[in-house]
């Protein structure tokens, strides 16, 4: 990766302030990012977006007496080039005498590239959040502009995001972590650069389509250009906009918590079903939303096909239904709807009480526990070649499905009236799940007990028994879902 000097401006330069510093002052002022006096931990790739942040800061440090320190992350993924960013970044820090911090992490590399990406987001802010405690520092400052905001939300978009994700990153996130340049646009901060004279890094990694956001970056968003000259601006004001409206309804969502949510002893929520069923829709989704965070380890929603799930059956379901999602336990009685944590083996689900539904939401990968067969199922998506090469072969107790034959989400859940399914084999011809268990000789009263793997296209696997044939790996597949299941032993139960 070369570096890209930019050619110094004339000697008779202007002594006015420059408009990109206009900008961030302003946006400063108005977003209340950091005030006169501070420590802030700058986070600088070497990119444009990060050098300009950091020439910008240093500009206003006397004036406002800021205490700046220089972080750069060098994951080592692109070798040389890697190394490369470091110097460049260390030299550009020594001539302005400030402070360095170099975090080496070490990064598992993956086959999915969006993964590392995401392994290498997570490190960064990590040592940052550290950092900030170690040297005592007010904000961390990243160098995220409104042509990454404009990315951001046509990503969200493209995935049916609600509108927190259409309301982009926030000027601030975590109270300390502050996004200086967000109003002002990529062309902004490169005419500032080469009007400055100031070089930066280009990573070449920008440039390969495999990743999802420099498709949107140089594919999308050049096109939607050309139809709206003024796309970027018009999304990071839409953005803005969101993120207000969004603020505005969260305030109601707690309110509704406080006045709706009923706390139990061990973990345990309930919520009147027709206090619920008598909400908005929107208001329904996001109480729900509200409740299921309270259950992740970290405080992430739920996806919105995990909450539409459980609404519809909270709306909808009979009393005595059960939902065993990942984070939570979602069961129904007449009068009321039930949270609660999911713990060791789910010994809740494995009473002698027959349930009329048992469902749970998969996440890829995962492993569960089907209390009804004391059976742990185990869910991966792996490369076609690397499972062959790593002689891993289907059986009875390993099945293997083409990826991008079915869509999300997986749900393990009991039979139901009505259920059809193509058993491999019969070439494409339907049978009812009912008469499949008759000619297995399945009694009864053990075929609500008996987990089927479900995906909105169908069933894929009545789980040890039959794959269905629409689903089955093919010549061409390249991408294989693997789901094993296997008999758990006593000291489980």
């Amino acid at each position: 990766m070369d570096v890209e000097r930019i050619a110094p401006k004339p000697s008779s330069r202007s002594v006015s302030r420059p408009a990109l510093l206009s900008q961030l002052v302003r946006t400063v002022r108005q977003q209340q990012l950091f005030q006169s006096g501070h420590h802030i931990l700058v986070a600088v790739s070497g990119g444009p977006d990060s050098i300009a942040l950091l020439s910008l800061l240093h500009r206003l440090a006397n004036l406002w007496r800021l205490t700046l320190t220089v972080v750069h992350c060098n994951y080592g993924l692109r070798g040389a080039e890697s190394d490369g960013d470091e110097s460049f970044v260390s030299a550009f820090c020594q001539e302005r005498h400030l402070p360095l911090v170099i975090h080496r992490p070490q990064l598992a590399k993956r086959r999915q590239n969006s993964s590392l990406q995401a392994s290498a987001r997570k490190a960064r802010y990590d040592f940052m959040r550290q950092l900030v405690h170690e040297v005592g520092a007010d904000r961390i400052a990243v160098g995220h502009t409104a042509n990454d905001q404009a990315e951001t939300i046509l990503m969200w978009m493209l995935r049916g995001a609600g509108m927190a994700g259409l309301a982009g990153m926030p000027y601030v996130r975590e109270e300390r972590i502050i996004r200086p340049l967000l109003a002002s646009t990529r062309e902004e901060v490169l005419a500032y650069l080469t009007h400055e004279g100031l070089a930066y890094r280009q990573d070449s990694s920008n440039d390969k389509p495999l990743y999802h956001r420099n498709r949107i970056r140089r594919e999308l968003l050049p096109i939607i250009t050309q139809l709206a000259p003024a796309a970027v601006r018009v999304l990071q004001r839409q953005a803005d906009l969101l993120r207000e409206d969004e603020a505005y309804l969260e305030t109601i969502t707690t309110k509704l918590v406080r006045e709706l949510v009923t706390q139990g002893p061990n973990g345990v929520q309930r919520l009147n079903r027709q206090a619920v069923i008598d909400l908005p829709v929107a208001l329904q989704r996001r109480l729900v939303r509200a409740v299921l965070r309270t259950y992740e380890e970290e405080g992430n929603a739920s996806s919105v096909r995990v909450v539409e799930l459980v609404r519809r059956v909270l709306l909808k379901g009979r009393s005595g239904a059960l939902l065993l999602l990942k984070q939570a336990i979602v069961s129904l009685d007449e009068w009321s709807v039930q949270f609660g944590p999911v713990r060791g083996n789910h010994k809740e689900e494995a009473g002698s009480e027959r349930r009329t539904s048992m469902c749970m939401v998969l996440s890829v990968p995962s492993s569960v526990y089907w209390a009804r067969t004391n059976q742990q199922i185990d869910v991966q998506r792996v490369d076609r070649r690397d499972a062959e090469q790593g002689g891993v072969v289907p059986s009875m107790e390993r099945v293997f499905f083409d990826a991008d034959r079915y869509s999300e989400p997986l749900v393990l859940r009991s039979w139901r009236a009505g259920d059809r399914f193509c058993p491999q084999g019969m070439r494409g011809k339907s049978k009812k799940l009912q008469d499949f268990f008759t000619d297995r000789k399945i009694a009864r009263h053990r075929r609500e007990s008996i987990p089927l793997l479900v995906a909105p296209e169908g069933i894929l696997w009545v789980v040890g028994m039959r794959q269905d044939e629409r689903f089955v790996v093919k010549y061409k597949t390249t991408s294989c879902l693997v789901v094993s299941v296997s008999n758990c032993t006593s000291e489980k139960e």
